[in-house]
């Protein structure tokens, strides 16, 4: 898609939010680089397609002094449903 820098200065953040978010490249765009998200952020998180909980998780690692990027980890506890249902043993 092209560019309106050129007519209007100030479309270029909403350029760069819409790339951002949505992935939507816009050509000779001076400069389009994300402005919401992390500049090594995967994905595009307005999208249907991009998992609620994200790719990675972040956190800010005290040991090394930096911010340490991992998987998401969700973990999903065994669960029986094999109970007789409250509501089914009375008459």
């Amino acid at each position: 898609m092209p560019s309106v820098t050129s007519v209007f200065g100030s479309a270029g953040w909403f350029e760069r939010e819409v790339y951002d978010m949505y992935g939507i490249e816009f050509s000779d765009h001076p400069d389009l680089r994300r402005i919401l998200t992390d500049y090594g952020f995967r994905g595009h998180p307005m999208l249907k397609d991009f998992p609620l909980t994200g790719y990675e998780e972040i956190r800010y690692d005290f040991r090394k002094g930096k911010v340490a990027y991992q998987p998401v980890d969700l973990q999903q506890n065994f669960r029986l449903f094999n109970s007789m249902s409250p509501w089914k043993g009375y008459k």
